[in-house]
């Protein structure tokens, strides 16, 4: 399980060159501790170069990648091990506490993908197992594959996109639901509800969709911005509780929201 000081994590899709560098930088300093990447970002150098840069303890720190994400060649085995060998050696790390198998199209990449992370947690160098964009088929699927538990599952989830069926689905497991896209890129600035909420409580509306993820038990949100304001702000979400009511009118949200939606993906 993500422990308590990580469920609020950083995104980093798109933080690259010195900028990115900086930004990844100040967020781990403001305390941030949880660092999302992926091969597919073209920034885990960047991501090592900011942790570098810190004062902060490298066993502070909860750094996760993702490899094989569908846009990337044809999968092989030879593939994915490469691909895990060279995150390990841009990020400049020894050990990687989340590895993903970023978004399969289809069952044969799972059945190629997920055996091969598998084998690097269980020789030791990376301590968790993910898997991103995966469904309730193949979840159960990875369940058949590999004979260790899925520690992590990352979707897009936000007020407008609740993911139900997941969350029951992983209920009686010990598989955490990292939200991407939190804030719905936008989005959530044009909801009623949450602009009514934000000014009940006198927060920005990307916080109380922060705070809202975070009263999901198991659920882990990592926002990204390249603002350091805005990083300030959305840290305030660790400090801000909803109260019921609240909670409830967000819960009553009809609305299917995805940022993230393939053409040939089946939810």
């Amino acid at each position: 399980m993500i422990q308590s000081e990580m469920r609020l994590g950083l995104g980093t899709y798109s933080l690259t060159g010195d900028d990115g560098v900086e930004t990844i930088k100040t967020a781990i300093e403001h305390g941030y501790r949880h660092i999302d990447t992926a091969r597919l970002y073209g920034n885990e150098e960047e991501v090592g170069e900011a942790i570098d840069a810190t004062d902060v303890d490298r066993d502070d720190l909860f750094v996760a990648t993702k490899v094989a994400h569908f846009e990337e060649p044809e999968k092989t085995t030879e593939y994915v091990e490469r691909a895990i060998d060279e995150s390990f050696e841009k990020l400049g790390l020894d050990r990687i506490d989340l590895l993903y198998h970023h978004w399969p199209r289809g069952q044969a990449d799972i059945e190629t993908v997920l055996p091969v992370l598998a084998d690097r947690v269980d020789d030791g160098h990376v301590d968790n197992l993910g898997v991103s964009n995966y469904t309730v088929a193949d979840l159960e699927l990875a369940d058949d594959l590999v004979d260790r538990p899925i520690d992590a599952l990352q979707v897009e989830m936000h007020p407008l996109l609740q993911q139900d069926e997941l969350r029951a689905f992983l209920a009686d497991t010990d598989t955490d639901l990292v939200a991407y896209s939190p804030l719905a890129q936008g989005a959530v600035f044009d909801v009623d509800v949450i602009s009514d909420i934000a000014a009940k409580n006198g927060v920005p509306e990307p916080v109380v969709s922060l705070a809202w993820l975070l009263s999901k038990e198991g659920v882990t949100a990592i926002p990204r911005t390249s603002s350091v304001d805005h990083l300030r702000e959305n840290f305030g979400a660790l400090e801000t509780e909803l109260d019921a009511e609240d909670l409830d009118r967000i819960d009553a949200i009809e609305r299917t929201h995805r940022c993230e939606d393939p053409d040939w993906m089946t939810w």
